[in-house]
């Protein structure tokens, strides 16, 4: 019926045709939501952190559910013997990473209250969210575990700049160029056709990255080592909801 209903020559032209359809909503995904996290804040603004650590919370055990249930089997697979360097990589980059951000990749806020961008923190999460965007393609679950990342992460970059006393229209800049920049990853990956040699290990660096962002939010959500049952039960709901994409 698809078929048919958009005209499609034959059975090849059908599958090429879902694979096109599934890279576009690949590198399209962290923009949406990156997008609606920043729109969730402008329309909430929230006053406590506490709902905010809830989403850090399913994003942390979603995305690190993500890493092990399918990223790692898929770098391993691949016998490299230098996927566990990249991943060694990922661990230490996102640690000089989070030195320049403070920590914004998982959910620390800042309250900035100058007439100017902190530029090393915003370049340093246009890198971090470049460097994700790289091995997407093909990648449909790390699409949708870039998804569920850029909520959070959109929310606390919009309370911190939006709060600056700077332009609006710097301040949208710098926005939409944090949202674009993981599809930014993705294009220039595409366009490169000798990247693809590199794939397994650009992909173990991105795994690396993940592990110490995942890591880390599971860590910082269970500071004081209260047992939470709703906390409990989002991170249980993110990690069976990572095994089953």
């Amino acid at each position: 019926m698809h078929q048919k209903y958009f005209n499609f020559n034959n059975e090849s032209e059908f599958r090429s045709f879902l694979i096109s359809s599934m890279y576009f909503l690949n590198y399209f995904l962290p923009l949406f939501g990156a997008l609606l996290g920043m729109g969730a804040a402008f329309i909430v603004k929230p006053k406590s952190p506490r709902g905010l650590k809830l989403i850090l919370s399913f994003s942390g055990a979603f995305l690190l559910g993500i890493t092990i249930f399918h990223l790692l089997p898929s770098v391993f697979t691949a016998q490299n013997n230098k996927v566990g360097i990249g991943i060694v990589i990922g661990l230490i980059l996102q640690i000089f990473l989070e030195f320049l951000s403070q920590g914004a990749e998982h959910g620390h806020t800042h309250h900035f209250t100058t007439s100017k961008l902190p530029w090393v923190l915003v370049l340093s999460l246009y890198i971090h969210a470049f460097i994700e965007g790289l091995p997407l393609g093909d990648q449909n679950t790390l699409a949708w575990g870039l998804f569920i990342h850029k909520i959070p992460i959109g929310m606390v970059l919009f309370l911190m700049i939006w709060r600056l006393r700077v332009s609006l229209f710097s301040k949208i800049t710098t926005l939409l160029v944090f949202a674009l920049m993981s599809p930014a990853g993705s294009f220039v990956f595409s366009i490169f056709n000798s990247l693809e040699n590199y794939k397994p290990i650009i992909t173990a660096v991105v795994v690396g990255m993940l592990l110490h962002i995942a890591t880390t939010i599971l860590f910082e959500s269970n500071q004081g080592h209260a047992f939470n049952l709703r906390k409990f039960a989002i991170i249980v709901i993110g990690f069976g909801l990572s095994y089953l994409l």
